[in-house]
């Protein structure tokens, strides 16, 4: 475009006026970003434009970006602590001719806890064949065994590391270092809401605490903050100071936030490329409608008695558990696209007690779980939500001993072979995917690596790993980031 100097009245016009249109373009392009994501964006996601740094959307009939999508959401059960693959999902009768034998070098290589390392420890529970695939579960999982025919068990799952820490943000993030945007928020990054009066992406994590790594779990990293994950408490008001601590009419309510809707318009424009700040007034906006939709979304009690009773909430031992799975149900009819459900923080890491500890895990989650896939099954909702279950590791086929811990013998950390459940939202019912060896220790056949598995999950949901990138200091940053991963398509319908 040609530049005209010739105007010696007003030298500096042109420049303020060049620099206030590319200003003003630039909050467009910010608040048409939150605008879409807080509204209905359904078949459509972001990307960075490769070009340049400006934000893009590529519309949903673009095939080389987005694939038809199998899922429109993902609730992810997610097992801090790393469940033992042995004892729940991958029966190995090898351990019992081992049983007492010493650990082999590839085992001792990878134990943490060295000098309470034990011998070969097969499972003390049974395995029984279930459905019609005939899939091989514990005991201790009545309620999965229910409904074996509708999950997809991947049985070679690997990862990076042996410690909680990297490994959570590993399964997280993608990378085994903090920092980075969680799964759930590259989600809602791709594809946006469905409700614009309920958060994209909620946590429904467990009243005693959080998880090890705490809110990092769904942090949207170098992302802007608008897609991180957002806390709904299960245990009284969902959100704290959601509702006014004064009762005014409707009517000055209403004059109340558009007061404040220019006192916020009039604060952007002195403070641009402060995408922080977008995020604040983009949350207080939310906050605003989700004064009726979130109490209405998560009101329990209007379920019936049947209900209450499938997912477990008239047990002490699955109440807690139970209600954060129906709570899911009901945000997952309000088009909330990705939701979390956490468990007491290292409900799964048995170390020692394995016996009891396992016992205790499953009772708290397991008819919980499976309540929830009868429900959306049976409200037609399983097809189009896709159930992701596990944590970030499982455990060694040996024995962990020590006197300083209570109670019997447990298991280390292991991370060269565990097991992972995907159900509903386009994966195969009643498929087992992958083996790990003959003792249960390293994923040998048709490895699935954590990008792998994320590049599954994207595609479910109709998105292309590799397509879906931020752009971030001149580098395409992606869930996958630079690994190779490939979508498991043995997994899919």
């Amino acid at each position: 475009m040609a530049v005209n100097n010739k105007n010696t009245e007003h030298p500096q016009s042109d420049n303020i006026a060049r620099r206030e249109v590319l200003g003003r373009m630039g909050d467009a392009l910010r608040c048409t970003a939150l605008s879409t994501l807080l509204a209905g964006t359904a078949n459509t996601f972001y990307s960075r434009d490769l070009q340049g740094s400006s934000l893009a959307m590529t519309d949903s009939n673009d095939s080389r970006r987005i694939r038809s999508p199998k899922a429109k959401t993902v609730i992810h059960f997610f097992m801090n602590g790393g469940p033992s693959q042995v004892d729940l999902f991958d029966p190995k009768p090898a351990l019992k001719r081992f049983e007492g034998s010493p650990p082999t070098k590839d085992i001792a290589a990878e134990i943490e806890f060295t000098n309470e390392s034990g011998t070969m420890m097969p499972s003390p529970f049974r395995f029984s064949r279930n459905g019609d695939s005939g899939m091989e579960l514990s005991e201790l999982l009545p309620g999965l065994r229910e409904v074996s025919d509708e999950i997809c068990l991947v049985r070679s799952m690997h990862g990076e590391h042996f410690n909680h820490e990297p490994s959570l943000y590993l399964m997280q993030t993608g990378r085994t270092i903090p920092g980075r945007p969680a799964v759930g928020s590259w989600v809602v990054y791709g594809l946006g809401s469905e409700n614009q009066n309920l958060p994209s992406y909620v946590v429904l994590d467990d009243p005693k605490g959080l998880p090890i790594n705490g809110i990092q779990n769904w942090s949207s990293g170098w992302m802007p903050p608008v897609f991180q994950g957002t806390r709904l408490r299960s245990e009284g008001p969902p959100l704290l100071n959601l509702s006014s601590d004064q009762s005014l009419p409707e009517g000055v309510q209403s004059l109340r936030r558009d007061f404040l809707r220019q006192l916020d318009a009039s604060h952007r424009q002195r403070h641009r490329n402060y995408p922080e700040l977008d995020a604040r007034i983009a949350s207080f906006e939310l906050a605003a409608r989700m004064q009726l939709a979130a109490p209405e979304a998560l009101d329990i009690s209007r379920e019936t008695a049947a209900t209450h009773e499938m997912y477990g909430l008239n047990n002490d031992d699955t109440h807690s558990y139970g209600k954060r799975c129906l709570m899911a149900r009901r945000l997952v009819e309000r088009g909330v696209r990705f939701i979390q459900i956490y468990i007491e923080s290292q409900i799964w890491d048995s170390h020692s007690n394995l016996v009891d500890s396992l016992k205790y895990a499953c009772k708290k989650t397991d008819h919980p779980i499976s309540g929830l896939i009868k429900d959306l099954k049976q409200r037609g909702l399983l097809d189009t939500t896709l159930l992701l279950w596990g944590g970030e590791f499982g455990r060694l086929p040996i024995a962990q001993v020590s006197s300083s811990r209570k109670g019997g013998a447990g298991r280390d950390h292991g991370p060269s072979g565990f097991s992972v459940w995907l159900a509903g939202g386009g994966v195969r019912g009643g498929y087992v995917h992958g083996a790990t060896d003959e003792i249960g220790h390293k994923a040998v056949d048709q490895r699935v690596s954590v990008h792998d598995l994320h590049a599954t999950v994207l595609n479910l949901l109709g998105m292309d790993a590799r397509d879906l990138v931020y752009r971030r200091h001149g580098l395409d940053e992606r869930l996958t980031d630079q690994y190779p991963a490939r979508v498991v398509s043995e997994m899919l319908l």
